[in-house]
């Protein structure tokens, strides 16, 4: 049985509603390498390759609270990794929904892709799966109703093509250093942010690091 739902819930992270309902339907063990199985329900991120982790299951929900996807909404996942958040997103945005899922590492994207695949996202057309640096995002597909990135950006700068492909009143959760901060798009194109600190994330890799 997955226990995370309830443990989630006891930590007073999540309150009952559709976001518990994705950790229930979408198992954090279809996400992670075979031998790291016997841990996929710890609280903590775990090695997916690449340098690269899954996040620890209290962090995703603290970022996915703050964005409150909703069913019907277009979201870009910068950073999808192993593709958990992704699908947790794909089950709440529903099949009138759209989640725009982006991992630049090859290997990962593989993995992510395959992981997602599992629960028919990709064919059903709720998911559609970019191998590609994320720093411009996805001027075709704009705009979205929310964006979320699961890397710290480390030079403290949210790109720029990421707040032109918002909505207004639209929402941006993204770690920057050890923060997470929220992001809400004014009428006149300025934001609103609120930082949240005390997280550890890996860094955000763009193109031009070597």
């Amino acid at each position: 049985m997955n226990p995370l739902p309830a443990y989630l819930q006891r930590t007073g992270v999540l309150k009952a509603g559709p976001i518990l309902e994705s950790f229930g339907a979408i198992d954090r063990a279809d996400f992670v390498p075979e031998e790291l199985k016997s841990r996929a329900y710890a609280d903590e991120a775990l090695p997916i390759g690449g340098g690269q982790t899954i996040s620890q299951p209290y962090t995703v929900a603290f970022m996915l609270n703050l964005l409150d996807p909703r069913r019907g909404e277009k979201i870009m996942d910068v950073g999808a990794g192993s593709g958990w958040q992704t699908a947790l997103l794909a089950h709440v945005v529903g099949n009138t929904g759209k989640v725009f899922a982006i991992e630049r590492v090859p290997e990962l994207c593989e993995f992510g892709r395959v992981n997602v695949s599992k629960y028919n996202f990709i064919a059903s057309g709720v998911v559609e799966w970019f191998c590609q640096d994320a720093t411009s995002g996805l001027p075709d597909k704009a705009p979205m109703d929310k964006i979320i990135a699961a890397a710290s950006i480390v030079d403290l700068k949210v790109p720029k093509a990421w707040e032109e492909q918002l909505k207004v009143g639209g929402k941006m959760v993204v770690p920057i250093g050890n923060s997470i901060w929220l992001f809400i798009k004014q009428p006149d194109g300025t934001f609103h942010e609120k930082e949240f600190p005390g997280f550890i994330f890996v860094p955000f890799i763009k193109n031009d690091r070597t």
